[in-house]
């Protein structure tokens, strides 16, 4: 690994010494880049991803900011179909924004196109089942993901498939934090909830497409399975080769996807910037964040204000001193619901997926995320960061600590049950 880091030097690390870890009020400054544009994707995947990584070469990525960018992106994706469409999603919400999707799927099943949806039962438990047995009608296979049933057990309740992802005619795929629903819609139309969509042309897409069938055969034990993979094979064989230059790793388990969180956070050099909806992280995670701030990298957390599950805030700020004694700087999303699950370091490693740095995440949910090594996207995703920081509010450790007692005692007591919540 010393060979790997003499290497990276020559191919245009840059040399600044480190600054002071502390809590240095003022907005985030712009980076310069610790990468040279032209340094190889694969040395850095080498770098920042864990062995057992396999990285995809040779796709074509575009970052999509909340639903005003990705909901025209995927439904024109959907309108275009010729082949089919696989749709995965927590929440299939039957507003207006649900009905939009069911129209252009139920258009696309009509005029020939095979189409898969699979929604997790308990996200989607306020839609109506009249709606989704009118599309059934209409041609669209969409069936529930472990739909409620008591007699198997709480374990089964819990396990749920969190994942969002569409692919169509193995061509192009979607895959972030943004479900069905007018929560993401704009404002004054929806929520105006943030968060984040990559759009991805190339191998990759095979990749995602892969999970969405092992879920399909898992659920539904048909040879949908088999046939969908022969299929794959074929137009493997035939092209569908290279669209761009990014090189993604698509991650499904768990385990992993926290691993490569940790790996790239003690691996960095620059800038560490994460947004997460829900922050309940591990030990390690608190240990490898505060590690590297304290050997003068720029951690900058973006959170939510007021989250969409509150009693999740008081057990988030639980964590605020630890970090702000270490120098970790901290921006509170004020205009609506943070629910972006996006992280940058040295603006060359990054992910975004549906993965939450909290307990359900870790441990029971069906997650995926595609992680690359990328200097070009990674700048555009840290843009957008500092971005969404400047019109946040900073948090402070001389303001954190005069906060009410009560809101103290309430923290203290819901960080002691943080792993049941």
């Amino acid at each position: 690994m010393r060979d790997l880091e003499v290497l990276s030097e020559r191919t245009g690390v840059s040399g600044e010494e480190p600054r002071e870890a502390g809590c240095s009020q003022g907005p985030l400054p712009e980076q310069a880049p610790v990468w040279s544009p032209g340094v190889s994707s694969l040395l850095l995947a080498r770098y920042y991803l864990p062995r057992g990584h396999s990285v995809v070469r040779g796709n074509a990525c575009e970052l999509l900011r909340d639903g005003v960018e990705a909901y025209p992106a995927m439904l024109d994706a959907i309108r275009r179909a010729r082949r089919y469409i696989r749709l995965e999603t927590y929440m299939f919400i039957t507003d207006a924004v649900g009905e939009l999707f069911g129209q252009a799927l139920a258009e696309a099943a009509e005029r020939g196109v095979h189409v898969k949806v699979l929604y997790d039962a308990v996200g989607s438990w306020t839609s109506r089942k009249s709606y989704f047995d009118s599309l059934r009608q209409r041609g669209v296979d969409i069936r529930p993901f472990k739909p409620f049933n008591l007699s198997r057990g709480w374990r089964h309740l819990l396990r749920r498939d969190h994942r969002k992802i569409l692919i169509v005619d193995g061509e192009v795929a979607f895959t972030g934090g943004v479900n069905i629903s007018a929560h993401w819609a704009p404002a004054g139309e929806g929520g105006g909830w943030r968060d984040d969509v990559l759009r991805i042309e190339g191998p990759a897409v095979h990749a995602l497409e892969r999970r969405f069938l092992a879920t399909w055969r898992m659920m539904f034990q048909d040879r949908f399975h088999r046939w969908a993979t022969g299929l794959g094979r074929l137009r493997r064989r035939r092209g569908g080769g290279a669209r761009g230059q990014v090189g993604l790793a698509v991650l499904s388990s768990r385990r992993s996807i926290h691993r490569a969180y940790l790996h790239a956070i003690q691996r960095s050099r620059k800038s560490v910037l994460i947004a997460a909806a829900y922050f309940v992280p591990d030990r390690r995670l608190v240990a490898a964040l505060r590690d590297a701030a304290r050997r003068g990298v720029e951690v900058s957390l973006l959170l939510n204000a007021r989250s969409d599950h509150p009693i999740l805030e008081f057990v988030t700020r639980a964590f605020y001193e630890k970090l702000l004694v270490a120098g970790v700087r901290i921006f509170e999303w004020q205009r609506g619901v943070l629910h972006a699950k996006t992280a940058v370091v040295d603006g060359a490693w990054g992910t975004l997926g549906s993965f939450n740095l909290e307990r359900l995440s870790l441990a029971f949910n069906h997650e995926v995320n595609a992680v690359f090594a990328d200097p070009r996207l990674g700048r555009q995703l840290e843009e957008s960061f500092r971005t969404d920081c400047g019109d946040c509010r900073e948090v402070t450790l001389a303001e954190f600590r005069r906060r009410p007692l009560w809101r103290k005692l309430l923290e203290r007591a819901l960080y002691a049950l943080r792993k049941v919540l």
